[in-house]
């Protein structure tokens, strides 16, 4: 039976079920401690949600059956809750604590955002920020996704952009950098599409611009499909739906060369980002 628990979060009234329910059984993370990690990295993590339509992932008995994505604002949402119609979707936006609260108590573990928000009239706006997927094939890992963000870095920061990394929670890295605005999302696209077949002509051995998986095995897959108007990308501090709770964590470029050069660069857990938010703070505050 499903118990409900009633809680007061920043005014709202809000009942959660189920907070025993095992939403990471391997490690037997409940949905209690789900919710609990986020209220701890609200702070943080409601910046990078603002103003951007929200997509979630939901895994209604756990990381070990089945999910599905949700675009569409749930059935029965309050009517406190923002969102916003882009083309056919009604989308939530989350703004504070309590909304974010309701759609983690519908057993959403991810959450992913596009690189634009809204205006306060819903009118889409140019992308404020550019996004590098470094997803790695087959054979390869984050050793080979820090090699080439390293490359990332160095080449974009030529042209004025400070890169800010994300590992996944997943496989890979995100890479993120600042726009002033003053570009579209197909401009956003081009750019990043031109940058990885230079680097795949440079370094063929290591990097694939072209989304075919044959080509993939043993390099990175430099994805500049996210930064196109309808993909998202997995919010930083973002939960991952993954056999363990790992998270979009931001981390240090210090730490992301040590990675490329062969030390130990592992995907972190939600226990691991709150204690590195209470020793070093939001390593991604300046994206903003």
């Amino acid at each position: 039976m499903s118990e409900t628990t009633s809680v007061v979060v920043e005014g709202r009234k809000l009942k959660l079920t189920s907070l025993d329910k095992l939403l990471f059984p391997s490690t037997e993370t409940t949905k209690g401690e789900v919710l609990n990690y986020y209220a701890q990295v609200a702070d943080v993590l409601l910046p990078q949600l603002a103003s951007r339509p929200l997509t979630r992932v939901r895994w209604p008995h756990g990381t070990g059956d089945q999910s599905f994505f949700e675009k569409n604002l749930p059935s029965g949402a309050p009517s406190w809750l923002p969102r916003v119609k882009v083309d056919d979707v009604t989308y939530p936006v989350v703004e504070d604590l309590a909304q974010l609260t309701y759609l983690v108590n519908l057993n959403s573990i991810e959450l992913h955002v596009p690189q634009w928000k809204v205006d306060e009239d819903g009118a889409r706006l140019h992308p404020d920020r550019l996004v590098i997927d470094l997803d790695p094939g087959t054979g390869a890992g984050l050793h080979e996704c820090a090699r080439v963000a390293v490359m990332v870095r160095d080449r974009l920061g030529e042209l004025g952009l400070d890169l800010f990394p994300v590992t996944s929670g997943s496989k890979g890295m995100q890479l993120y950098a600042a726009l002033p605005g003053d570009l579209t999302s197909d401009q956003t696209r081009d750019l990043a599409q031109q940058l990885a077949q230079e680097l795949t002509k440079k370094h063929p051995d290591l990097v694939v611009w072209k989304m075919t998986k044959s080509l993939r095995p043993g390099k990175v897959f430099l994805d500049w499909s996210q930064n196109v108007a309808a993909k998202t990308t997995i919010c930083p501090y973002s939960l991952r739906g993954k056999e363990t709770p790992t998270v979009a964590a931001p981390r240090t470029w210090d730490e992301v060369e040590a990675g490329a050069e062969g030390r130990k660069l592992e995907q972190l857990m939600f226990d691991d980002v709150l204690d590195r938010l209470d020793a070093d703070g939001d390593l991604v505050a300046d994206l903003l």
